[in-house]
């Protein structure tokens, strides 16, 4: 992925207001992020736990979305399989909901799938990050990675519909 700037983050969001966007909380240390080895950008908003963010260029174009987890106290004890990158973790995968684009979202219609809690796909599927006992599986990284974006675009897809 190539490194993005705050400003392009912010106008890449679908599914919230322009002055929204303006005041969520991006990452702070974008210049330091591992670019070469994600696939999308995702992250936790620090002041407020329960929300979450990813941005990815999909289609040719960069589209961020705004997500809201669950409690933390619904998902840390069990074991699930994020529904992005299809790895198996205990503790770690939480149901993230977006509000739909446009009419729908106002409408208070949501999209939610389980995912990475820490919304870190990429680099476990790199063996980058770890997180605990890994499945066989026959697919090369590549095709793992194939898999992630194809199934991060079936979400945004969903999300913007």
């Amino acid at each position: 992925m190539k490194p993005l700037t705050d400003k392009e983050i912010r106008a890449a969001f679908v599914n919230c207001s322009k002055g929204e966007a303006s005041r969520l909380n991006t990452p702070r240390n974008l210049t330091e992020l591992p670019w070469e080895d994600l696939d999308f950008l995702g992250w936790r908003d620090p002041q407020a736990p329960d929300r979450a963010y990813l941005a990815g260029e999909l289609g040719g174009r960069l589209v961020a979305v705004v997500l809201r987890s669950t409690s933390a106290a619904s998902w840390q004890a069990r074991r699930s399989i994020c529904s992005l990158c299809v790895t198996p973790q205990t503790g770690n995968v939480a149901l993230l909901v977006a509000p739909r684009a446009g009419q729908a979202g106002k409408q208070g219609n949501s999209v939610g799938a389980y995912m990475c809690a820490d919304l870190a796909c990429s680099l476990y599927i790199r063996g980058k990050k770890e997180y605990g006992t890994r499945i066989h599986e026959s697919l090369t990284e590549e095709e793992r990675i194939e898999r992630l974006l194809g199934n991060l675009a079936e979400f945004v897809g969903k999300v913007t519909a």
